[in-house]
């Protein structure tokens, strides 16, 4: 009788598997079908085919070869100079990049601070306070760095003030829902703890959420920073000042060798930054925490 019941059990095991695997192939095979859809319709609209590129890559190769430099053993550093002939103006406007991108991520995280305790569904009463927030911070990073920085670099000229402004008001969107999402996600019991003890919305913040989400808070912002150095090179196509701008200037001009120096100071430059970043958000959460 024991055995009759353990087969019957193996083979309702074995039943529901085949089941199963045969709901996955049905799932894979119409996952498929979306995916070579899509991919079909979104070529045909940009025009794209295999024949394009076929002949694009060998161009983009032939344009990437003609940025390299002509580097000798015999005249190694002399080609190096050369290659770098405006190495401290170049460092000089990278300095003004990452400036501009150390001022946004500042005054990004502070005002996306300041929006994302009203724009958490759990720290306010109000409905509309909610929603006005929430809308205010998805059109700050919606719109892109660049379609602002076209707009600053209208009022104000030409310079980095214009990329400063752009990348602020993205940076506030983004930290924004960033700080609301970890907000929403705190221990509500020292919340209520507090409000029992006659704290006011402030205090609440302040004692009860601020300590819980912090750590957090700053990960998210020395992540933002990253995007920003790279945002403020990006921003400078349009004259927003920085390393970008010179890296257009030279674009438009065809002048393959500085684009290619300037390209691999921008990334050396982001490299450094990355690594730095990730030691200190390793300090922050804590080492025990990543393994």
């Amino acid at each position: 009788m024991h055995s009759d019941r353990k087969n019957a059990a193996v083979i309702r095991f074995e039943e529901d598997f085949r089941k199963a695997r045969a709901t996955q192939r049905v799932q894979f095979v119409l996952s498929a079908m979306i995916f070579v859809t899509v991919v079909y319709v979104s070529a045909d609209i940009s025009q794209l085919s295999a024949e394009r590129l076929w002949k694009a890559f060998p161009r983009m190769g032939d344009y990437i070869h003609r940025t390299l430099p002509e580097l000798t053993l015999t005249h190694f550093f002399e080609d190096i100079a050369y290659w770098y002939y405006g190495f401290w103006r170049w460092l000089q406007l990278l300095f003004d990049t990452l400036l501009i991108a150390a001022l946004a991520t500042i005054f990004g995280a502070a005002g996306g601070m300041a929006l994302c305790f009203p724009a958490s569904r759990n720290l306010v009463k109000s409905y509309w306070i909610y929603f006005l927030c929430r809308r205010f911070a998805e059109i700050s990073r919606t719109v892109p760095e660049v379609v602002y920085a076209l707009i600053f670099v209208v009022a104000f000229g030409v310079g980095p003030m214009a990329g400063l402004f752009a990348i602020i008001i993205h940076s506030v969107g983004a930290l924004a829902k960033l700080y609301s999402e970890v907000n929403e996600n705190v221990d509500e019991r020292p919340l209520e703890a507090l409000k029992s003890s006659g704290a006011n919305w402030f205090q609440v913040i302040r004692f009860g959420v601020l300590p819980q989400v912090l750590p957090h808070m700053t990960t998210y912002t020395l992540w933002r920073l990253e995007l920003n150095i790279r945002a403020a090179a990006i921003i400078g196509f349009v004259g927003a000042g920085g390393i970008g701008q010179e890296l257009y200037h030279a674009i438009s001009f065809n002048y393959y060798e500085d684009i290619s120096a300037i390209v691999l100071m921008i990334v050396m430059t982001v490299t450094l930054i990355d690594l730095v970043c990730e030691r200190l958000r390793h300090r922050i959460i804590g080492e025990e925490n990543l393994r």
